[in-house]
């Protein structure tokens, strides 16, 4: 059975997600630099198998290159997912910032309400 999405707003700590969204924003940025700033790790040959007859030339040059194609194929995918996780942080900050506005829009508005009940009851006992 799903749960209601209202029901699901209210679960949420929405405190702690205001309190700790600047971190994560943070984080997300710091990660990002880094990302940016490392040089790829230097790749270390494999052990030669024992047994195996020595590879040729050719064969190590191609091993070669698909290597380094799957590493410039894992880096690129390496550097999109940290601006994604970037831009999520970002995105997130914004809909906590927004959820603020709205809390005190409600509370004001709740309070404009309770206001106009007083005033309405005011004077139909006048």
């Amino acid at each position: 059975m799903a749960i209601p999405w209202l029901a699901a707003l209210k679960v949420i700590p929405w405190g702690d997600v205001i309190e700790h969204a600047p971190k994560v924003l943070s984080a997300a940025r710091k990660l990002m630099d880094r990302q940016r700033a490392e040089p790829p790790p230097p790749v270390t040959p494999a052990a030669d198998r024992v047994g195996d007859s020595p590879p040729s030339l050719g064969e190590l040059r191609a091993r070669l290159t698909a290597a380094q194609d799957q590493l410039d194929q894992q880096a690129q995918t390496q550097a999109q997912l940290a601006q994604t996780l970037a831009e999520l942080a970002e995105q997130n900050a914004r809909l906590v910032s927004a959820v603020e506005v709205l809390r005190v829009r409600s509370r004001l508005l709740l309070w404009g309400v309770a206001l106009l009940a007083i005033w309405t009851a005011w004077l139909g006992w006048r």
